[in-house]
Parts: C-alpha cells; sequence; structure tokens
C-alpha cells in the first residue's frame, strides 16, 4: 500500500532519550515482561491501576526502536477517541512516531472510504447523524407508538443486535436464549430494525454498526484488499480487550489473518460492564485457547490506589461467581498506606448529598484539588441531588457525559481567538507579553477569564472553569516544551488544541467530577464518593440472573478501583426526609463493611441493616414482576401509565367511572387532612387501575403497580370499602411519605 490508510492528524513530539534500552528503564518485572515479548501472540491480563498502558505503549515503542517494528506496521486499537489520544501522545513521548493508535470504528472508518470505490464502486454510502430519528421513523412505520426515553432504548437494542451479529428475524429469539431484558416486546422490536434496515438502504446511509460490517465483509470477500490491509500492518495491539464484540472480533481476524502471529491484546475479565452493549469477555478468557502457544502475562502490582482501597477491591472480587471471576488478578499495592474506607448510612438522599458536599468542600479546604474528586453513582438520574447540593456551597463541578469540551461554545471561540493570534504578525493583545501561559491569559482575558474564579456556580462558572483548563493547558504545554528544548509559541500550543479536539482528549476542567460508575470507567482520582449503594440501585433493580448480578458487582469493583486514596461509599434508608426506612444497603459490602453478615447470610429483617438475597422476600416487600401485558390484546407493556392500568391506552377500558370519582373524592380528603399533595396517596394512574380491576381482597388489591405494601396497610381497608360501595372507616393519617410502592 502506497500511503498511509489511517494518517494523524500532527501532534507536537516530545522526543525521548535514544537507544531501545532508555524504554524499559523503569518498567517493573512484568510490565518489562510485556514490554520484550515482541514476537507471537501476546495476552496481558491486567488489573486496575496496575500501568496496562504504561506496558503497552513501552512495548510498542521497545519494538520500533529496536527495528522489531516499522512504525507504518503496528496499529494499536481502543475503544474510545479519549484513550486512543492518550495512547498516541504517550508513543510520541517515547520517541514512536508514525504508529496509528485509532477506535475501531475510526480505523474502520479510513479504510471503508480508501477501499469502497475499488471494491463498490462509487462513492462511500454517508453515515446516519441521528440514528434516534431514523429510529423514531421506523417505529412509525411499524405503526408503534415510542415514547422519548424508550426510543433511546430501543435504537440501543438494535445497536446490541448488530454488534452481536444477529439480524431481525433472529432477534427475538435471541433475547429469549439470552434471558435479555428487551425494552419492548422483541417481535415489535424485529420489526423495527427490520424497518430500519430497509430504510438505511433505499436512502443508501449507513451507521456506525455498518462500518465494521461492511469493512469486515469487503476484506472476506477480496482476498486481494485483505492481503493488501495484512502487508501494511503486520503488528497489533488491542486494549480493554474484555469490551469486545464479536462482530469487533470478526474484524479483528480479517486484520490480522489466519495466523495472527503478531497480535498483544490487553484487558481484565473483572472490569468487564458493558455486556448489554454486546462486549463479551469470552475472547479474552479463551484466547489461550485460540492460540496455545501464546505469551501470557499478568500485571498486579497496583500503583494507583492504596493498600485500604486495594483490600476492599480484592474482597469484592473474592465473593464474585462465573467464569471471569475464576480469572480474576489479586492485586498488590505499591503504594504507602492510607485512610480506611469511610462507610456512611444516611436517614435520606437529600441528607446524603448535602454531608457529602460538605465533606467534599472540607477536603477542598485541605488542599485536594476539585479536579481530584469524584461522586459517583449507578444511574445519571441520581446526579441531580448531588448537584444542587455542591452548587448551594458553591463547589465547582463538571457532569461526566454532558457536553464534550471541545464543543462547549466558550471553547470553539476561545480557539477562534487564539489561531487568529497565532497567525498575526503582530497583535495587540500578545505583543509584548513573554511566555506562552501569558498570552494565552490575554486572549482569553477578552472573553472574561480573570485570575480569580466567579463567586458561586452555574454558567457563568462553568465557563471559567472551561477557560481557566486552556491556560492550565498552556502552562503544562510551556513547561513541557521548554524542557524538551523545544519552541512553546502560540502556533504550536494551537496544533496541540486541534491535535487534542481531534482525539476528544480534553484539558481537565478544575471541577468535582460527577460520573456514573460506566462513565467512570477509565479515570482515576485521589477522592471517590460512591453514593446511593442500596438494594435495587447496586445491584440495580432489573438485574436478575446470576450473571447479570455479578456484571453489578463488577460495576461496583471499578467505582472501587477508581480512587487513589480517599474513598467513600454511603447509602439511605428512605428517598424523601420522614420517608419510609426501608432500604437497605447493597449486598455486595457484605461482609465488608463495619457490623455487617458474611456474604449470603442477610435476614429479612432491619438487623446489620441486611437485605434480601435474590428471590428472597423482605419484610413488606413484593418480589419482582415478570413482565406485564395489555389484559385486552396481551401486547407486553413498557410505559409507566400502561403497566398501572394493565392496558394500552388505546385499548378499550372497563374502568367504573363512578367508583373512579368515589376514589378521587376519598383520596382528595386524606390529602387535605395530611397537608400533601393528592399524589402522595395514590396517583390517578392507581386510582384508574384500581377502578378497572375492582379489586375485592388485600391479595387483589396488592398486586395493582403503584399500591406498596405501606399504602396496603393504611389505606387497603377504605379502598376495598369503596370498591364494595360501602362507606370506608376512618383511616389513620400519619402516613409516611416517600413510599417506595409508587414515587412522586
Amino acid at each position: 500500500m502506497q500511503e498511509d490508510l489511517l494518517s494523524d492528524s500532527p501532534f507536537d513530539d516530545y522526543r525521548a532519550a535514544s537507544g531501545p534500552d532508555a524504554v524499559l528503564a523503569g518498567l517493573d518485572p512484568e510490565q518489562r515482561a510485556v514490554a520484550t515479548a515482541l514476537q507471537g501472540p501476546v495476552c496481558v491480563l491486567a488489573g486496575a491501576g496496575t500501568g496496562k498502558t504504561r506496558a503497552i505503549t513501552h512495548r510498542i515503542a521497545y519494538g520500533v526502536r529496536s527495528g522489531v517494528y516499522q512504525p507504518a506496521q503496528v496499529l494499536a486499537v481502543t475503544f474510545t477517541a479519549r484513550a486512543a489520544g492518550e495512547m498516541r501522545g504517550r508513543l510520541r513521548q517515547l520517541g514512536a512516531e508514525g504508529v496509528q493508535a485509532r477506535t475501531f470504528h475510526s480505523a474502520a472508518l479510513r479504510q471503508l472510504q480508501y477501499f469502497w470505490p475499488r471494491a463498490v464502486g462509487g462513492a462511500v454510502p454517508q453515515l446516519v447523524e441521528r440514528k434516534v430519528q431514523l429510529v423514531a421513523e421506523s417505529a412509525a412505520r411499524c405503526g408503534l407508538r415510542v415514547q422519548r426515553t424508550e426510543l433511546r432504548d430501543l435504537t440501543a437494542e438494535i445497536e446490541w443486535a448488530k454488534v452481536s451479529q444477529i439480524g431481525p428475524d433472529d432477534y427475538p429469539a435471541a433475547v429469549q436464549k439470552s434471558s435479555r431484558e428487551a425494552p419492548r416486546d422483541p417481535a415489535e422490536t424485529a420489526q423495527v430494525y427490520r424497518v430500519y434496515e430497509e430504510t438505511k438502504s433505499r436512502r443508501g446511509v449507513i451507521d456506525f454498526e455498518d462500518v465494521l460490517l461492511l469493512t469486515a465483509a469487503i476484506l472476506e470477500d477480496r482476498p486481494d484488499i485483505a492481503d493488501q490491509v495484512r502487508a501494511q500492518y503486520r503488528h497489533f495491539t488491542v486494549d480493554e480487550y474484555q469490551d469486545v464484540s464479536p462482530l469487533q472480533q470478526r474484524l479483528l481476524d480479517q486484520w490480522t489473518g489466519p495466523a495472527a502471529g503478531s497480535l498483544c491484546v490487553v484487558g481484565d475479565a473483572s472490569q468487564t460492564i458493558y455486556s448489554f452493549t454486546g462486549a463479551t469477555p469470552d475472547y479474552l478468557l479463551n484466547f489461550r485457547t485460540r492460540h496455545p502457544g501464546a505469551t501470557v502475562v499478568k500485571l498486579v502490582r497496583d500503583y494507583r490506589s492504596t493498600p485500604q482501597v486495594v483490600h476492599l477491591a480484592n474482597g469484592l472480587l473474592a465473593q464474585a461467581r462465573g467464569q471471569a471471576a475464576r480469572h480474576r488478578l489479586e492485586l498488590i499495592s505499591q503504594r504507602e498506606a492510607g485512610p480506611e474506607p469511610v462507610y456512611t448510612e444516611y436517614e435520606d438522599e437529600p441528607t446524603e448529598a448535602e454531608t457529602t458536599a460538605r465533606r467534599i468542600q472540607e477536603l477542598l479546604a485541605t488542599g485536594v484539588r476539585a479536579s481530584e474528586v469524584a461522586v459517583l453513582f449507578r444511574t445519571n438520574g441520581q446526579s441531580e441531588v448531588y448537584e444542587q447540593a455542591l452548587a448551594d456551597l458553591g463547589v465547582s463541578y463538571q457532569l461526566k457525559g454532558a457536553e464534550r469540551f471541545f464543543e462547549r461554545p466558550e471553547v470553539r471561540d476561545a480557539g477562534v481567538l487564539l489561531r487568529g493570534a497565532a497567525r498575526a504578525a503582530s497583535d495587540p493583545l500578545t505583543d509584548g507579553t513573554p511566555g506562552l501561559a501569558p498570552q494565552v491569559r490575554a486572549v482569553l482575558a477578552t472573553r472574561g477569564f480573570t485570575a480569580e474564579p466567579p463567586a458561586g456556580s452555574g454558567a457563568v462558572r462553568e465557563r471559567w472553569e472551561s477557560l481557566a483548563a486552556l491556560v492550565r493547558l498552556a502552562e503544562d504545554f510551556e513547561r513541557t516544551r521548554t524542557a524538551a528544548g523545544e519552541p512553546a509559541d502560540l502556533a504550536a500550543y494551537v496544533a496541540e488544541l486541534d491535535g487534542r479536539a481531534a482525539a476528544q482528549h480534553a484539558p481537565a476542567v478544575e471541577g468535582v467530577t460527577l460520573a456514573s460508575l460506566h462513565a467512570a470507567k477509565g479515570l482515576e482520582w485521589d477522592a471517590v464518593f460512591l453514593v446511593g449503594l442500596t438494594e435495587g440501585t447496586m445491584p440495580i433493580i432489573y438485574a436478575k440472573t446470576d450473571e447479570q448480578i455479578e456484571e453489578e458487582r463488577r460495576l461496583l469493583y471499578v467505582g472501587v478501583t477508581r480512587a487513589r486514596k480517599h474513598l467513600s461509599l454511603s447509602w439511605s434508608l428512605s428517598r424523601a426526609p420522614g420517608g419510609r426506612a426501608s432500604r437497605k444497603p447493597t449486598r455486595f459490602l457484605d461482609g465488608l463493611r463495619p457490623g455487617s453478615g458474611a456474604p449470603g447470610a442477610r435476614a429479612g429483617g432491619r438487623g446489620g441493616r441486611g437485605g434480601a438475597e435474590p428471590g428472597e422476600r423482605s419484610a413488606g416487600r413484593r418480589a419482582p414482576r415478570g413482565p406485564v401485558r395489555c389484559r385486552v390484546c396481551e401486547r407486553v407493556l413498557t410505559e409507566a401509565v400502561e403497566r398501572k392500568l394493565r392496558r394500552c391506552e388505546s385499548c378499550p377500558s372497563t374502568m367504573d367511572e363512578a367508583l373512579y370519582e368515589r376514589l378521587r373524592e376519598w383520596r382528595a380528603g386524606q390529602a387535605k387532612k395530611q397537608g400533601a399533595p393528592a399524589y402522595v396517596v395514590f396517583t390517578d394512574a392507581t386510582l384508574m387501575a384500581i377502578a378497572e380491576d375492582v379489586p375485592a381482597t388485600r391479595q387483589d388489591l396488592a398486586v395493582i403497580s403503584g399500591v406498596g405494601a405501606m399504602k396496603l396497610d393504611k389505606y387497603g381497608a377504605a379502598v376495598l370499602s369503596l370498591c364494595a360501595g360501602e362507606e370506608p372507616a376512618e383511616d389513620p393519617v400519619d402516613v409516611e411519605d416517600g413510599d417506595p410502592g409508587e414515587p412522586a
């Protein structure tokens, strides 16, 4: 191949000392074993914080600088643009210029664009910009009503099917076989999936999954093209190999060819947390079976976390089960001792959030930087109360997974100004200002940057934090370039910004990070607060199978191993102040936190704040229900209101209108006595469901969604009297707010 298919935008390089042996300096024995294993299939099993990126980048650099590898013949593949950008930066510092580090999709897209005219003819089909919109159109063509929140899940389900190499016709059977929790009826999903594919084909567009599919198909169908790719790329490295999907493995097999002689994979089965997207650790765990002569190296020296944090992480995995657990790595901390993890139980969520925010404020007062603190939670919906708590204390924060740094308006505007200043022969903002960082400050001052941050939080503070991140990056850039004896001017800095933007390698914003556990993968902080660790949230309530429960355990393990020194784990007994203290801390901490029993020894009562084991009922709580079907047409219901009514909104109603009005009048009286909104007693949807079912017994009433155990005790007799056409007896009005049976 005459040209490099995957050429990068140029980054400024930082040349390391010459000589291949210099690359090995500072590596521990296991990392050195990885770096010097240049031939044959290599599998690196790397625990959290053990320096896997360091090991594999030094391996590539050692291969290049010793002459074993030609830089243009090396392709390193990872899963995120940020990780690929970090890898490119490290390789550049190690003097391994010319090595390609890209995501699977980026590498495949460049190859598809290069070979499509020859393999198929014409221009490459355009990528779909908004897949969700196309899925919505496809659902509408199928005559289905899909809510916005469900639309996202439906799109993700189609993506899962495609990366798992499951077609529309095979999707329902695959869901049943895998015990997957589908967002709606599998037959309907298959219908939308089929129409979605037909619509793309008719419009001549493709999605990101098609990029992998089409590239793999071209390489399979055209041996001449496959040979050309393998002639250029002879050495492959795959990071985070536990997250590879069947489709990505299919493409990788085509890249390497049958021999797969110069392939290095690195991963940790205990950090497999993306199975819902099609990721599977099977390829990592079975690597030696597929490649009998492979070199296997284990990295277990943890350089990130203190012995106290590592002890908890090892304890979590010691309780794990399944295939991934059998291959777990026991980490050995290489750091000095630190504080013990802190376990805290709170009465309610607002108290948990407010106290967490105050503890963060205290940490910041001791000198810990805000960018070195993270609050991690299981679901994005948990973030709001922590955003408010931090804002109330004037602590700046950033929400991980929100708008990308280089897409923020103030960052784009700053980039335009800096490029203009770099191009100008003379600029009044920078003329006479010595040093790169002061020049950047001068330019950004025209957009509101000041030496001191503005008071409070909100949009003004967020804009200042973005500009401050650019200034800090300029300071680091200037210091590094000066130490290397290279010029550090605005032009070089702007080129660095462009390279980082292309790789989505954003500088750190000085604010506390709020992120889901999934979004925190691959990151680390000095202090980590793991919050909301209650049964039903960790593990999440829809994790039913043993395999799903174990993935939830691994997710908590990932959260624990993000912490370098300070680790806090907390949970609250109720959702709202004054609510019923019915929640229990996650089972995953049993036997690990002070005062808890051994794993698997939970009782149904309150002793030790335990929680019911899977399948066991705790006091006053019903066992999880299966799919809810429409009582009229039998369709699986997914909308909350429809599930309460147990029928499609479009299906005929059997509601007793007179009973519904009596229930509403009774509810109004109860709400007035309590001085609370009517929905605190029962929502309209629950009253409609009662008026449709007309329950005759407590058991009949208990199965209606929204009638929790507490409400059954407090209101059951009155509701049953109304259903029987009788006047209800006076009920006590000391009902506690926040019943888990029916969220407000």
